[in-house]
């Protein structure tokens, strides 16, 4: 093997929307074996893995304490057991106030926390006059960017909706991010539109492999996730995509490549402050 290289097997595990707690750690489960027979060092879950159902605008997913919850033992157990690192994309966490919080854990191959990280943005948003989202109504957003030192890399994680921040991710990026995680629930809708560009745009302005493993089909109570589970690389090429079905897609990433794109394009270290002006 060429020493210059920093290989990492990754894969995405494209689950479907679950409305309860058993039925998703066991879709979880059952495709992190699928992942792990076909080489995966580490497996990545999709937003709300822990289960997700809608009451008309809100969001109304199964939830738990975080010392209690279900999905969340049950996958750390998971990673223990195989040896394998893990990105928990989201499950719904007991919070404050009556809401909840679509907190993001990553996992190392010992079942241990690295980092948890809170949703900042949330999908409050109207498509349509048919088809609106307030995820606000009964999550609480959370105020910290989260950058995980691991063995394979510097990971940055970020949720779904975040992905329309830019600003998230150069930070994270310039403060040394390799991997950016996006797992996602992203709508039909708007991920039939913006989906793909959107996650090449973050890998492209920010030197970064993009990960984004993103739940496929309908939700219980109302909408549909869009899928296409996404592995990009710093130059924006698509090394996988999950498509429209359940199942899993990997790639083999070379960390190397991050390097050797801010190499050629710097453009983390060429950000200038400026002053905005009115035209005359």
């Amino acid at each position: 093997m060429d020493s210059s290289k920093r290989l990492l097997n990754i894969a995405c595990l494209q689950t479907s929307p679950q409305p309860g707690f058993q039925s998703a750690l066991d879709l979880a489960i059952s495709l992190g074996e699928e992942a792990i027979a076909n080489g995966a060092e580490f497996i990545a879950t999709p937003e709300y893995c822990g289960g997700l159902k809608t009451q008309g605008s809100t969001f109304a997913p199964p939830s738990a304490p975080e010392e209690s919850h279900p999905v969340l033992n049950g996958l750390r157990a998971f990673a223990k057991t195989k040896s394998r690192f893990a990105l928990i994309g989201s499950i719904a966490i007991d919070g404050p106030d009556n809401k909840i919080l679509n907190r993001s854990f990553l996992i190392d191959n010992q079942g241990n926390i690295l980092s948890r990280y809170d949703k900042i943005h949330l999908f409050d948003i109207n498509l349509s006059e048919q088809q609106s989202y307030c995820e606000s109504a009964t999550v609480r957003g959370g105020n910290n960017a989260v950058l995980c030192q691991t063995p394979f890399a510097k990971m940055g994680q970020t949720v779904c909706y975040d992905l329309r921040f830019p600003k998230l991710y150069r930070e994270l990026s310039q403060s040394g991010a390799e991997i950016l995680f996006v797992p996602a629930a992203f709508t039909q809708k708007t991920g039939e539109a913006h989906w793909h560009v959107l996650n090449r745009a973050r890998a492209i302005e920010n030197g970064a492999f993009v990960v984004a493993p993103c739940a496929i089909g309908e939700v219980e109570g109302g909408g549909a996730s869009y899928g296409h589970s996404l592995i990009i690389n710093p130059w924006g090429e698509a090394l996988a995509d999950g498509g429209d079905q359940v199942g899993v897609v990997s790639a083999v990433i070379d960390l190397e490549e991050v390097r050797i794109a801010r190499q050629r394009i710097p453009s983390l270290s060429h950000d200038r402050s400026f002053t905005l002006t009115k035209g005359v």
